[in-house]
């Protein structure tokens, strides 16, 4: 018996960074995703022996243990450890072998949300496996202790919840890990037009986003009004990007994108650098209206708002600085998993 599953990457296109504590316990945080057809893979096979054999395609790691109940956590395949040591913990299950087998469509580090994105289709095969009773909001959850309690890897709380659910979602973040995703009912035509018009660029770099996110949530903890202020701007860019989205006003889809690559940067270091500025503003001289960095910033992917059909110069520009222009499109599906 073999089991599978599959979560979508997402795109964050307004309010990143307010759904990391302690910003949002205390004030409450907002983000817009879209989730997208690029995906996070996870394949269990059952093995005649007691084995453990785990493997990562898209990284060429693997390894094989003797049956264990728990893992060895020691920065290599931890992701694949993480998940098998708390299913082991909360929903134990006989002694025997398999292999997991993984494979994500976007390197790590590159600002899509692939390592959340990658523990919800991990959860999402054992769940099928053992078919567990885990609904949406159970598994998000789930995935969200996984990596930030068991593992203890920092970040937020968007990606988990934007793997599961799928589509185009206004999420809410609160204090007590309580989450309400929003899925939002978009003209077809609209999201045919943002599609056409978002231009998703990956710059060849990576960056750990954790450093990143630490400074930031120890500039809330330390009160650092600049800190602070920009993610109320962004929390409210999320607001406009939701209400330019529902009503169709796709040209301000620029401009509200730009606000936020202004308030970002003020969020932390190392979230711009000089090469991030570089292309945002050859892109914008060259026709986008506005961008912002994927992630939590560093590296990685950006995308640009690019009207008309102003993205082929746009691409055409950016070629100078040795990325690639990655084609996508927009998914309504979240997490799936089946068995064969």
């Amino acid at each position: 018996m073999i089991h599978r599953s599959k979560a979508p990457l997402r795109i964050g296109l307004a309010g990143g960074g307010t759904d990391v504590s302690p910003y949002c316990d205390e004030f409450g945080g907002a983000i817009l995703n879209a989730t997208i057809s690029l995906n996070a893979n996870a394949t269990i096979e059952l093995l005649e022996s007691d084995q453990i054999v785990l493997e990562a395609f898209d990284r060429n790691e693997t390894a094989t243990f003797s049956w264990d109940p728990t893992l060895p956590i020691d920065g290599h395949l931890d992701l694949l450890k993480g998940v098998y040591n708390r299913i082991q913990k909360d929903y134990p299950f006989e002694k025997r072998g398999f292999k997991l087998s993984t494979f994500v469509d976007a390197p790590a580090g590159s600002g899509l949300g692939t390592s959340s994105t990658l523990v919800v289709a991990i959860v999402g095969a054992f769940t099928e496996m053992l078919q567990l009773p885990l609904g949406e909001y159970d598994i998000a959850h789930y995935a969200y202790e996984i990596e930030r309690t068991d593992l203890k890897l920092a970040g937020g709380r968007q990606d988990q919840y934007a793997a599961t659910f799928g589509g185009v979602n206004f999420m809410e973040f609160y204090s007590g890990d309580k989450v309400i995703v929003n899925p939002l009912r978009i003209r077809q035509r609209y999201l045919d037009e943002l599609e056409n018009n978002l231009l998703l660029y990956y710059t060849s770099t990576s960056r750990e986003s954790a450093k990143i996110i630490e400074e930031q949530s120890k500039n809330v903890t330390e009160k650092k009004q600049t800190s602070i202020e920009a993610m109320h701007q962004l929390k409210q860019q999320a607001q406009m990007m939701k209400e330019a989205l529902l009503k169709g006003q796709l040209h301000e889809i620029g401009h509200i994108l730009d606000i936020g690559f202004e308030q970002k940067r003020k969020m932390a270091q190392g979230i711009n650098n000089q090469l991030i500025d570089d292309i945002y503003y050859a892109a914008k001289e060259a026709g986008a209206t506005g961008g912002k960095i994927s992630g939590a910033g560093g590296g990685g992917f950006m995308i640009f708002y690019c009207p008309g059909n102003t993205k082929y110069k746009v691409q055409q520009t950016l070629d100078q600085f040795g990325g690639v222009n990655r084609n996508y499109q927009f998914t309504k599906h979240g997490l799936k998993t089946w068995s064969v």
